[in-house]
């Protein structure tokens, strides 16, 4: 492969970040660089180059971090599928927030990166938040390198001005003929900024709606893209908001009658009642500490679990209504291997 087969863009007036994309995806398309899947437009270009990459949870669904963990004797085959989301599901481990997990190296997919650091990913944003949520967590400082691999022709200039806050820089370039050390001085993200994060993705990722709630706990700014900020009162705690159409924390649904009082509070002295959360669809095959590892990881720990493996069932016991709704709202799309979980507060389940 010669420097010849790389595209050559000057920049220019008015380019922006969606003009660059293109033009590495169509010259990728018209020379047959790309690997499967194609076509690569809207993708991260895939291209053989034998190095083994190690990635995040596909698209944050269930989390942050899994480590993969090959079965003993695993043939070529499952090590190949080792590398896939379906891989990810069937032969990893998931890493808490709690974990104190350090990286040593972030490589992160590119479709455009100059020699100077600049990079440009396929427009989703997940990228940066994945590294903003390992800033949040402590798993990455400034000092931790990042690496992205890219095919030459992806190595373009980048108008310096098409960069935002949010956008992460790399400090090693790998194609298959360089090694491009970038010197970028440029900051990295200090954290996620949550005024960029719209209410669509806290729904889409649980991840995310634990580390706001331990952001806030701590006093942070994590008003959402849309929202208003509404500064706490002196000495009171701020709820954490709640998606459209969904009842406030602090408003008692008809559940909370149902639900008996919490240990060490007596009814009728204006204490609130603790509320259940059931939780269903629990694999055959799942232990209890499956599912307390999960919750941990999560950040919605209950004060009492009560496992009912035969019905593939349990229920979860929290504080008060406000609580058990904010639980349902965290666990929403919750996995225990394959299996997806079915979460709804316990009243309603019982009702349906």
């Amino acid at each position: 492969m010669s420097r010849g087969d790389c595209v050559a863009m000057e920049p220019r007036a008015g380019v922006s970040k969606q003009d660059i994309r293109e033009q590495i995806w169509d010259h990728m398309e018209s020379q047959n660089l790309a690997d499967f899947p194609r076509p690569v437009h809207h993708r991260i270009p895939n291209f053989k180059s034998n190095k083994t990459l190690l990635v995040p949870t596909p698209r944050l669904r269930t989390g942050l971090f899994n480590k993969i963990t090959p079965p003993p004797g695993a043939t070529k085959d499952i090590l190949r599928k080792c590398a896939t989301s379906q891989g990810v599901r069937n032969y990893s481990v998931p890493i808490g927030l709690d974990s104190k997990v350090l990286v040593d190296l972030v490589v992160v997919g590119s479709v455009a990166v100059s020699e100077k650091g600049w990079r440009i990913g396929k427009g989703e944003g997940y990228a940066d938040l994945e590294y903003a949520m390992m800033v949040s967590i402590g798993a990455v400082s400034k000092e931790t390198p990042v690496v992205t691999i890219v095919h030459d022709c992806q190595v373009v200039d980048i108008p310096e001005e098409l960069l935002e806050e949010h956008d992460i820089a790399v400090d090693y370039i790998l194609t298959p003929t360089r090694v491009i050390t970038t010197g970028c001085e440029r900051p990295q993200p200090m954290g996620i900024t949550w005024s960029k994060i719209s209410r669509e993705m806290m729904e889409k990722i649980p991840v995310l709606r634990s580390l706001r709630a331990r952001e806030q706990q701590a006093g942070k700014d994590v008003t959402l893209q849309g929202e208003h900020q509404h500064l706490p009162e002196p000495g009171r705690q701020q709820a954490v908001p709640l998606s459209a159409g969904r009842r406030p924390p602090d408003t008692p649904g008809p559940e909370a009658n149902s639900m008996e009082a919490a240990r060490g509070s007596p009814a009728g002295e204006g204490a609130p009642l603790a509320a259940d959360v059931y939780v269903g669809n629990l694999p055959r095959d799942a232990r209890v500490s499956d599912l307390k590892r999960a919750l941990r990881e999560l950040g919605s720990v209950p004060l009492r679990l009560t496992w009912q493996g035969p019905q593939r069932r349990a229920f979860l016991r929290y504080p008060d209504s406000a609580a058990a709704q904010q639980a349902v709202s965290c666990l929403q799309g919750l996995r225990l291997g394959t299996d997806t979980l079915r979460v709804a507060l316990a009243r309603q389940q019982r009702d349906k």
